[in-house]
């Protein structure tokens, strides 16, 4: 019965690619459609998404209603449902495996370095749209672009063929589930390096130890950027709870809203340091004037003084 369901599926598939096909030798944006069939193994049907999720901001694009034109609203958006589809790849593929085993091999999957290879790989590189001006493209434009992507194929076409998509056309192709499974990365150096490269100071510090339905120690560790929470993360280890709160971490780093805050409360850190020491100087200042002044109205408490008096 599933057999018989997957040919019918497969069947419409074909079919339905086949009637865009004719539709497209009337289009005037024939190429631009090519161009994605190429990438995704079917017609877009509104290839207006397509196209707005690789327009990077730094374009400033705006609409006829002077709204932004850009990719962030649909990358979003497809980092929900590529969290969503990797999940429920890993957890099929992986049976029997612990939470934090499938929650660090998804990780791996959809951490931004993956996404930008996988950007090159079927070429949205090459399609993106960006102000040359702009600098932030070296470092995570791809991948934001490839989550967008994700995005515009749910909204086009809906859950199932943005999964049989991550499937057939990335993972099947590009994604070693049983190797980058054993791959390790460490979170929790990546952070550090991001601190020292960012010059914000990070701390790690255990919230909590408590014990699981089978009695197995679990332990809770949260990750402060400059005093401000910026992750948690539980495991059946101090190394593996703090490597959980780092990734989450990573991944707030990346929202500009919150850097905003680190930076402010950084200001206002340094501000208080400096008052502080300012007010230190002063009375360190007043002491000094103070020791001065006793010492010329009483030259005698000076043993060099010739005035001194001897008892």
């Amino acid at each position: 019965m599933r057999a018989l369901s997957s040919r019918n599926t497969l069947s419409n598939i074909v079919l339905r690619n086949q009637i865009e096909k004719i539709r497209l030798l009337f289009r005037k944006d024939r190429e631009s459609y090519l161009c994605f069939y190429q990438i995704l193994g079917f017609y877009p049907r509104n290839i207006q998404l397509y196209e707005q999720a690789l327009l990077h901001k730094s374009t400033s694009l705006r609409s006829e209603k002077g709204r932004p034109l850009n990719n962030e609203r649909l990358e979003f958006l497809g980092d929900a449902i590529l969290d969503a589809i990797v999940g429920d790849i890993v957890y099929k593929r992986f049976e029997g495996k612990r939470e934090g085993f499938l929650t660090n091999t998804r990780s791996k999957i959809v951490q931004r370095e993956t996404l930008n290879k996988l950007a090159v790989e079927i070429g949205l590189d090459k399609l993106i749209k960006y102000s040359t001006r702009s600098s932030s493209h070296n470092s995570y434009m791809y991948g934001n672009a490839f989550e967008a992507f994700i995005g515009a194929i749910y909204l086009d076409q809906g859950y199932e063929r943005c999964k049989q998509f991550m499937e057939q056309r990335i993972i099947n192709r590009y994604i070693d589930l049983d190797k980058i499974s054993r791959k390790e990365v460490n979170f929790k150096s990546k952070l550090i390096e991001w601190s020292q490269k960012s010059k914000m100071e990070v701390s790690f510090e255990l919230i909590e130890q408590f014990l699981d339905q089978d009695s197995n120690p679990v332990f809770q560790t949260e990750v402060r950027i400059e005093g401000l929470p910026a992750g948690t993360g539980t495991g059946y280890s101090k190394k593996e709870s703090q490597q959980n709160a780092a990734q989450m971490a990573i991944k707030k780093v990346k929202d500009p809203t919150f850097i905003t805050t680190i930076n402010e409360t950084k200001e206002q850190q340094a501000a208080i340091a400096d008052e502080s020491e300012t007010e230190l100087e002063t009375d360190s200042e007043m002491e000094l004037a103070t020791t001065e002044s006793t010492q010329s109205k009483f030259p005698y408490d000076d043993p060099e003084s010739p005035d001194r008096v001897l008892l």
